[in-house]
């Protein structure tokens, strides 16, 4: 089951948190996410799942920022979350889409337990100017049936930035 926005506002400070939180964010069913001024891109035209990948800091000015299409943009969101007891879910907003930006490649689905800013994979189907503060997404909370633990320890709990991909530790166990 979805929660609505209002029981997604009643559960704020207890079993959700959004820091950030601006009563004008919320909708009927989720909460809308706002991009950070700071993107990541991949130096290396080959990337290595095995192996650190170099990352390139670039930061959107507020005039804004053009993306080419063909490049991936690991973006964050500004608001800073976390849940217990509901499954985390994020979406790209309906108004984004339809320029043809993705916010998220694949990773739109959260842990229970999840506390950190949301790492945005962002691909654009062809040039769009984007700016900082634009409400780019959505969060939204389903519940969890049955006995579950935690997302506690994983490697991307309480980051504090954009994180790029750290599936190279996969291969180190």
């Amino acid at each position: 089951m979805i929660l609505s926005g209002k029981e997604i506002k009643k559960n704020l400070g207890k079993e959700i948190v959004i820091e950030p939180y601006n009563e004008k964010q919320l909708n009927p069913n989720s909460y809308n996410l706002r991009l950070h001024n700071e993107l990541l891109v991949y130096d290396e035209t080959i990337l290595d799942m095995k192996t650190e990948n170099k990352v390139k800091k670039i930061i959107i000015p507020e005039e804004g920022l053009v993306l080419e299409t063909g490049k991936l943009y690991l973006g964050r969101t500004i608001e800073f979350t976390g849940t217990d007891n509901y499954v985390p879910m994020l979406e790209g907003r309906s108004s984004i889409g339809r320029l043809g930006l993705f916010i998220h490649v694949t990773a739109g689905f959260g842990d229970v337990g999840f506390q950190g800013f949301w790492t945005l994979e962002i691909f654009c189907v062809q040039p769009i100017r984007i700016y900082p503060g634009v409400e780019i997404c959505q969060i939204y909370y389903h519940s969890i049936e049955g006995d579950y633990d935690k997302y506690i320890s994983g490697k991307y709990q309480n980051n504090q930035g954009v994180q790029p991909s750290l599936l190279y530790k996969d291969f180190e166990r």
